[in-house]
């Protein structure tokens, strides 16, 4: 017999050899009919893989990201089945399950193309083998072995893959029907679960992203158990499509990007610039009542600084090449990230344990090098300001840090409306130590002040085991939007590996020299991410507190231009961002398209108005109008914005 471990914490005993499909069988049947994988001590497995010895075990939905990824990556496979029998001689690179969907690339027989107009026919060829309920079967199988099978099939590059990235003893296939693939699953038990199917684009891609390499052609698709959920989620695309920030930050004169300046590197407009400056004023005031000091570092490093912290190793690739200057051997890098500097802002004076907690913010513009091909308005760009900061503490002062931070990051939820969010906690592989720096007894109590924290605050957060980053476990605060999409924001993150690099150190209460343990958070993550994230929340629909305009004045004719004018200075003068639409145009039009511009309040001033020193209130939507003094119209948007950043207004506990 074997002892099985429920996420909840519950043990039920099994025969030993019996699955997850079994196991959801034992459960309810209707479990069994919805699970789709399963995971065994931290790693997605099959359903009909065989458990021998005791483990703990979580059973994937489709609504589960495990499932999902499960399920589109078998549906990956169904799409170079498709092609495979429709186009003859094609050959095969990756195929894996992204965020939403999965892709294949692939490159055709003597250059035959693939556009969006073959897709109905691939779409059909797929609903065709799914319909016969292929069994998707798995096989161990030798280095020499595989690199034979995939030569006979002609299959180049993945041969090119067996032989530069694979060891023996390491290589399995799945096969589904008479399509073989190259893969380590894992799948679904049989392709039948797949009902719904959609194909969604064609690009280009490099084999292995290297623009030295063959041009592929990348299919991108997404599949569904019901074709309600497709249904569901063709809709959400399409209002997609009306929020896309990019759309919204032109319409609203937010950003722009010029290739003069160059790729991914946004320009803020003056109203983008305003509401920028708004969220990092918001932040910035709480920073301060919590202890935070905010220090202003310059965007270049010399090479050796992140030489020291390991990040030239891992980023040298993927940063700006090193910047010489006419003195010999001197070398300096564009910051990918904020960390190095205020790691030597620690180190610049003798540190007591009476300094700690030492909280150093900063909104720091850093940069790092992405392909062109995956640059997407401000969401993925090369020039980004993270609002930064790092606490270095003693290990006790963790939990309470964590705490602290957790109070900030919610508030700037809530302030958002970001009603639906949830909370993971990455811990490291218990069973795969090596790969993470620091002592057991570091990770133990720095894995459980999260836990303890998160428990004590009475949030809810999922565990994963694995996840965490080799440096240090941490906490992640994920959001649904106003359409249903996940958007990771806040982080929270706990460091061992900076301070022994840069060989930070206190002196505590014995008269010992310690190393702190360094936290990183950023409730925004980046300024540009998060402004491109509330954008398409919102549809542009910005808070009153937030919105560049907060009015516009709207005269009915020429002749009240004047009194307009009066208006708006009093407004101005009173805390109230206006802006007057003086064209020679009918009062209709102007209101179409301030309601266009996404303007919360509109006023309009004509005669009675100018006569009687009134403003003719109208708010965005064709909702509430009222006529009312211009003192009246001020308190009722400064009490309106004074209540919506009560939710800012807190003090740390302790």
């Amino acid at each position: 017999m074997v002892k099985i471990t429920f996420p909840d914490g519950s043990v039920r005993e099994y025969e030993a050899g019996v699955t997850g499909l079994q196991i959801a069988e034992s459960i309810s049947p209707a479990l069994a009919r919805d699970v789709v994988s399963c995971g065994v001590n931290g790693e997605t497995t099959e359903l009909n893989m065989p458990i021998n010895s005791d483990a703990t075990i979580a059973l994937y939905k489709f609504d589960d990201p495990e499932g999902k990824k499960t399920f589109w990556h078998s549906s990956a496979h169904l799409l170079a089945e498709a092609l495979q029998e429709l186009y003859p001689g094609i050959q095969f690179g990756f195929g894996p399950a992204i965020e939403n969907g999965f892709f294949y690339d692939v490159m055709t027989k003597d250059g035959v193309s693939i556009s969006e107009n073959d897709f109905p026919k691939i779409e059909e060829k797929m609903r065709e083998l799914a319909k016969k309920n292929e069994p998707i079967v798995r096989k161990d199988i030798s280095k020499a072995d595989a690199m034979k099978e995939f030569s006979a099939d002609g299959q180049e590059y993945k041969c090119e893959h067996i032989d530069l990235d694979l060891e023996d003893g390491t290589i399995s296939t799945y096969t589904q029907g008479a399509f073989t693939d190259l893969c380590r699953g894992p799948h679904l038990m049989s392709t039948g679960a797949i009902k719904a199917i959609k194909l969604t684009s064609v690009a280009g891609a490099f084999w292995r992203g290297d623009a030295e390499k063959d041009q592929m052609t990348r299919i991108y698709g997404i599949t569904f158990p019901k074709k309600k959920m497709l249904d569901e989620y063709l809709l959400m695309i399409e209002e997609a499509k009306k929020r896309d920030h990019r759309k919204i930050g032109k319409e609203m004169e937010l950003f722009m990007f010029s290739d003069r300046v160059g790729k991914g590197m946004p320009i803020w407009l003056p109203k983008g610039t305003e509401l920028r400056l708004r969220l990092q004023d918001m932040l910035r005031k709480i920073q301060k009542r919590f202890g935070y000091q905010e220090v202003m570092c310059p965007v270049l490093g010399g090479k050796n600084l992140y030489v020291t912290s390991g990040h030239y190793a891992h980023y040298s690739k993927d940063a700006f090449r090193p910047i010489t200057t006419p003195e010999e051997g001197e070398e300096y890098m564009l910051k990918p990230m904020n960390c190095p500097h205020h790691c030597e802002v620690f180190a610049w004076k003798p540190r007591s344990y009476k300094d700690l907690p030492l909280r150093i913010s900063e909104f720091g513009n850093v940069y790092r090098y992405e392909k062109s091909g995956e640059l997407h308005g401000l969401t993925r760009v090369r020039a980004f300001t993270q609002d930064d900061a790092h606490i270095f503490c003693r290990p006790e002062q963790v939990k309470n840090e964590f705490l602290r931070v957790m109070d900030i990051i919610q508030a700037v939820l809530k302030i958002f409306d970001f009603k639906n969010f949830e909370a993971q906690i990455s811990l490291r592989d218990p069973n795969n130590k090596e790969k993470y720096i620091g002592s057991d007894e570091a990770w133990h109590e720095a894995e459980q002040a999260i836990i303890d924290a998160c428990k004590e605050k009475g949030l809810t957060a999922k565990t994963e085991l694995g996840e965490a980053a080799f440096y240090g476990p941490k906490l992640d605060f994920m959001i649904k939007d106003a359409i249903g999409r996940r958007w990771q924001l806040g982080t929270i993150q706990v460091d061992y590996n900076l301070p022994q690099r840069f060989k930070l150190e206190y002196t505590d209460e014995d008269n010992q020299k310690k190393t702190p343990v360094m936290i990183h958070r950023a409730p925004f993550g980046s300024l540009e991410r998060f402004t491109a994230v509330l954008i398409e929340h919102t549809a542009g629909h910005f808070p009153l507190w937030l919105t560049p305009d907060q009015v516009a004045i709207l005269p009915i004719s020429e002749k009240y231009n004047d009194y307009a004018r009066e208006v708006a200075r009093f407004f101005d003068n009173n805390g109230v961002r206006a802006t007057i639409d003086d064209r020679n145009e009918k009062i209709g039009r102007k209101i179409r398209n301030n309601e266009l511009k996404r303007v919360p309040y509109m006023v309009i001033v004509g005669e009675k108005e100018s006569a009687e020193g009134l403003v003719s209130m109208r708010k965005q939507g064709g909702g509430e109008q009222a006529t009312m003094t211009q003192q009246e119209f001020v308190d009722r948007v400064n009490g309106e914005v004074a209540e919506m950043l009560e939710a800012t207004n807190i003090h740390p506990q302790d």
